[in-house]
This record gives structure tokens, C-alpha cells and sequence, in this order.
């Protein structure tokens, strides 16, 4: 027999429709993500890019607080060593991913470590494989695999995320770390001034390097970092080597020059990279129609259905507009409902 839903991807799009479908008794089986070190590398592994992150000050419902006895006792026996890292100021990224975890898994859901990486949608039952070689056919699909940040690739970056290197400033910009200090933004596009613009509310100065003399940003973009007091373009410059600390964190960048000028450091009490994202797709070219961007498509206004019918698309890798643990929740309930009602309308119970 066919399973009634599969979801791949272990975000909070993927665990918001878990948790909807299982109460609709749909018996979500999830594909959460395999750990392995490719996926390490990638930004990939299970929990989505929220489990990489430190404090949650915006997911509403989780103010400042000790959270240690509720996860004690909300969670699993072997999720405990959550409760004792607990920094009692709020919930943490993998804090709140593994209670959403927790609450799919308290409804039923079925979760298996693992990746889809081979999928058939031209038939019904939807085919799927995983990297294991498991094959499974559902009568729906919620695909939640999420979109990963690019990074510059350098080993004092990576050193440094979630240490004063961040690839949100919405997510990350307002933390105490961050407030009243001056903060570095790499890019040049429409996104890198929205991030530093943001920023400009809580640093001291935003420092924006980019590799060339001009900004990649629409006009209406560029003027408005221009015209922003705080924000200094570096022109020319790219990143050659975050600085920092253990104690501190990030505590400047070391510039090189695109025009052969001396190399520079700038002191700066983070640094947000704001490059783009990569939505995680791959395995899905030439089965599910993208943007070109390689996003899903979501074919029907205000719905999360894609290019084929009874495959649904839930949060950042079909959003590269919002991409906030928030929206992504949100459309992952949509995705359920959506895949619920299909399912009925097409008499499957």
C-alpha cells in the first residue's frame, strides 16, 4: 500500500505539515535528511538552517525565559542534553526545532534519517528513493526541503558562524551581540542593502564591501544605502579573512582588493553575507517546474501546489522572498491542508 503523504525536508515547513497531517490522519512518513558530512558541508543536515542558529528572539511564543524543565520535560529522553546546554534566555534554533520535532513525532509521525534523492512524479502512485536505495510511493508529496545561504568558502567563516557570522540580519541583527557595534555586510545586490539598511537600526556603522564600483542593486536600492548615514560602501573589496576570537567572536574582517590596492582591516563586531541562497532542488530538475532561480513554482495563487498535481511545495525553497522560520511554518500548514483536501477530493481516506 502507498503511503498517504511523504514530506521531505525537516524545517519548520517540513514538521508544521507533519504535524497538521498527522492530526488528520494522514500518517505522515518524513524524510528528514541524512547525516552525513557532505550534508555537514552543504548547510543540509536534518532540522534545516534554523538548527544552525543560536538564539530565537522572533518566533512568537517563546519570550526571554529558562525553558530548561519545559524541555525536559516536552522532549524525548535521548533530546535531554538539550535542556542541560540551555542558556535560559529564550529558545535556541535547535531547541526549537527539536520540539517541533517532538510534537509531529507525538502524533504519529514516522521519520526516517535519510535523503530523497531520486523521484518519479509522472505516475500515480508518486514514486520516490532515497540515498539507501529505500523506494517508497505516496499518494502525495510535500516537498520542505528548504534553501541554503551561500558563504564566502573561507575557514575563518566558517570558524566563526553563528559567532558574530550570520547570514540573516532579521534573524540575527537585534541580538544583544550585535547592538551598538560596527558591522560589516558582503554583497551588492538588492538583498545586501535590504540586510544592511536593517542593520543600520541597530549598529553603529554598516560597513558594505563589494568586489566592485558600483552596486548590483536597482537604482532605488542603491540610493537608499547611499543616502543612509550609517551605511559605508567599501568599493573594490572582498573578504580575505574573518578576525576574531573564542572570548569575542568575530571582531573585524581582513579586505583584500579587487584593484591591487593594500589589504585593510576593517573592525567590526560581525559580519552578515549576503550573497544569496540556494534553494535545495536538485534532485528535483526536470520533475517540478522552477524559477530561474531554481525555487519551486507555486502554481496556483495563494496555494502551495506545484506544476504537478498532488505535489506540494512548503517554505524556503519555494519563498526567496521571506525565508523566516515564521513563513515557512505558516506555508507548511498550508501544504497539509492543501494535500488534505486533495486527497479527499480525489476519494483517498
Amino acid at each position: 500500500m502507498p503511503e498517504k503523504v511523504v514530506i521531505v525536508g525537516s524545517g519548520p515547513a517540513g514538521w508544521a505539515a507533519a504535524i497538521y497531517t498527522a492530526r488528520a490522519n494522514l500518517e505522515p512518513l518524513v524524510y528528514e535528511g541524512a547525516v552525513t558530512e557532505e550534508n555537514r558541508q552543504d548547510g543540509t543536515l536534518p532540522l534545516g538552517q534554523l538548527n544552525l542558529t543560536t538564539e530565537v528572539e522572533n518566533y512568537p511564543g517563546f519570550p526571554a525565559g529558562d525553558l530548561s524543565h519545559y524541555l525536559k520535560d516536552a522532549l524525548d529522553s535521548d533530546q535531554a542534553w538539550l535542556a542541560d546546554m540551555h542558556q535560559k534566555e529564550g529558545c535556541s534554533g535547535p531547541e526549537l526545532m527539536n520540539l517541533m520535532r517532538q510534537q509531529a513525532k507525538n502524533f504519529g509521525t514516522r521519520i526516517v534519517t535519510d535523503d530523497i534523492v531520486e523521484v518519479d512524479f509522472s505516475g500515480h502512485p508518486f514514486k520516490l528513493k532515497s540515498s539507501q536505495g529505500e523506494a517508497v510511493d505516496s499518494l502525495a508529496v510535500i516537498i520542505a526541503t528548504g534553501a541554503r545561504a551561500n558563504y564566502l568558502g573561507l575557514e575563518s567563516e566558517s570558524k566563526y558562524k553563528n559567532n558574530g557570522v550570520s547570514a540573516c540580519a532579521v534573524c540575527d541583527g537585534a541580538l544583544p551581540r550585535f547592538r551598538s557595534k560596527p558591522l560589516v555586510v558582503v554583497g551588492g545586490g538588492d538583498s545586501a542593502v535590504e540586510e544592511a539598511d536593517y542593520l543600520s537600526k541597530f549598529a553603529s556603522q554598516v560597513y558594505m564591501v563589494h568586489r566592485r564600483d558600483e552596486l548590483r542593486a536597482s537604482q532605488i536600492m542603491a540610493e537608499r544605502a547611499k543616502n543612509n548615514e550609517k551605511i559605508a560602501i567599501l568599493w573594490n573589496s572582498q573578504v580575505g579573512e574573518v578576525l576574531g576570537n573564542d572570548a569575542d567572536g568575530v571582531t573585524g574582517v581582513r579586505l583584500t582588493s579587487t584593484v591591487g590596492e593594500p589589504d585593510r582591516e576593517v573592525e567590526a563586531g560581525g559580519m552578515f553575507v549576503a550573497i544569496g541562497h540556494t534553494p535545495n532542488t536538485r534532485f528535483l530538475e526536470g520533475k517540478l517546474e522552477m524559477t530561474d532561480k531554481k525555487y519551486l513554482k507555486w502554481t496556483v495563487p495563494f496555494r502551495t501546489n506545484t506544476s504537478v498535481e498532488g505535489v506540494f511545495a512548503a517554505g524556503d525553497v519555494a519563498d526567496d522572498y521571506y525565508r523566516q522560520a515564521i513563513t515557512a511554518a505558516g506555508t507548511g500548514c498550508m501544504a497539509a491542508l492543501d494535500a488534505e483536501r486533495w486527497l479527499a477530493a480525489k476519494g483517498f481516506h
